[in-house]
Parts: structure tokens; sequence; C-alpha cells
């Protein structure tokens, strides 16, 4: 019998899922459909740098990183707002109050972890990290406060014990986890000695982050596919 027992720590989770009510789910098709609005947003940012400013990431990356995030947050925000859980205990206009708390926090949380992992903290450096931290927060921790709140079983039943539900925590999972690693995987190139602008903080690092958003967000839509295909599959 001791083989079937279940552990408390397994016990209080399967408690809070029940008592949890689900936010709106959303199709395959539909995750692309948000993908692809919040991926035209991103795009947009850089149209407007480019042709507005006649900047890029290379020449100024902290006018771009600026530019990019506040286009960006937006769009993010109003989409993942509508899928957050609780709705009718968590209004629209609620959702999108804790984006903004989950926007800064995120920041602080990523400058820190920037600074400690090495990234420059001279005046010069200091407004691309901020930047930088605020682009990572929309990537990143934004999408989760605006579906999950503060809810800590939420956030530690998808990040750390890696166990979504549905289509909406395969959004905020995977392209979470592959901005987190892109960017890291982006930073190689800095220390060597090819006297690259790009190789300056955090450029590389940021073509990483949204490198590894985009293959998160198309691994996500085939794992969306492959699940439905394989309803029975229990994923670990």
């Amino acid at each position: 019998r001791s083989r079937f027992r279940k552990t408390p720590e397994e016990k209080a989770m399967k408690e809070a899922m029940k008592r949890k009510k689900p936010g709106v789910s959303i199709s395959a098709s539909g995750a692309f459909l948000v993908y692809l609005i919040t991926g035209l947003f991103l795009a947009v940012g850089f149209w407007v740098v480019r042709e507005k400013y006649s900047v890029d990431l290379v020449s100024d990356p902290s006018l771009t990183l600026r530019l990019l995030w506040i286009i960006e947050f937006p769009i993010v925000v109003v989409t993942y707002s509508l899928f957050r859980i609780n709705p009718e205990k968590c209004s629209y206009v609620r959702a999108i109050g804790r984006s903004i708390i989950g926007l800064i926090s995120g920041a602080l949380i990523n400058a820190l972890g920037a600074v400690s992992l090495g990234a420059p903290i001279g005046l010069q450096s200091l407004p691309k990290t901020i930047h930088w931290s605020f682009l990572m927060s929309v990537f990143t921790i934004v999408p989760a406060t605006a579906v999950f709140g503060a809810s800590w079983t939420n956030w530690h039943r998808v990040f750390a014990s890696l166990k979504p539900t549905g289509n909406v925590e395969y959004m905020i999972l995977i392209p979470t986890y592959g901005a987190i690693i892109g960017g890291w995987f982006g930073a190689w190139p800095m220390p060597l000695d090819w006297e690259r602008p790009w190789q300056e903080w955090p450029i590389c690092v940021c073509y990483g982050a949204i490198g590894g958003y985009i293959v998160g967000q198309i691994f996500s839509l085939s794992l969306m596919l492959y699940v439905r295909k394989h309803k029975n599959l229990k994923l670990a």
C-alpha cells in the first residue's frame, strides 16, 4: 500500500488544484494568433526604431530596448489577461494592474541577476541594463503575472515542478524558458576578443533572448498539437 500512498505535498497540490477555478482556455490556433500578434508588435518596435529614429540595437541599445518593451508590453498584457484564472473574482482591470507590478518586479529581478552574472554597472551601461531588464520582464514575468497573479501554487507547479495543465500554461512556460536560455547562450560571444560592436552588453544577449523566445513559442505550439493528438499522453 505504501507504494500508492500520497505524500502530504501531493495531497496539498491535489487539493489546491481542486480549489482552483480555471481561466479561459485556448486552442493551438488561438495560441498561434496570440504569438502572431505579439510578434508583429515586436517587429513594429524594430521598425519604429529604424524608420523614425534611424538607429538600431547596435548603434543605440538603450533607445531601441526602451521602445521595444514600451511597444510590446501593452499587447502582452491585453492578450494574456484574457486567460487569467478566476476571472469571476479577478477583473480584467485588476489583471492589468498586477501585470504592471509584475513588470517592475520582474525588471528588478532580471537586473539583479544580470549584474550578479557580470553585467557592467557603470553609468553608461545602466540605462541599457534597465531597459533590457524591462524587455526580459515582458518576455518572462508579465504573462505569468497576468494569468496567475500572486498564486504561488500555480507559479511553483508551472515553473518549478514543470507541470503545465493546459495550452495557456504551455504558452507561459516554454517561451519564458526559451528567452532565458536564449539570453544565456547569446552572452557567450561577449568575452571573446573579436572587437565587434555587437559584442557589447546587452546586444547579443538581447538577440539571443528574442531568438530563444521565438523558438520557445514554436516549440510550445508543436507541443500543443502533439498533446491534442495524444490526449491520453501523460507528461512528466
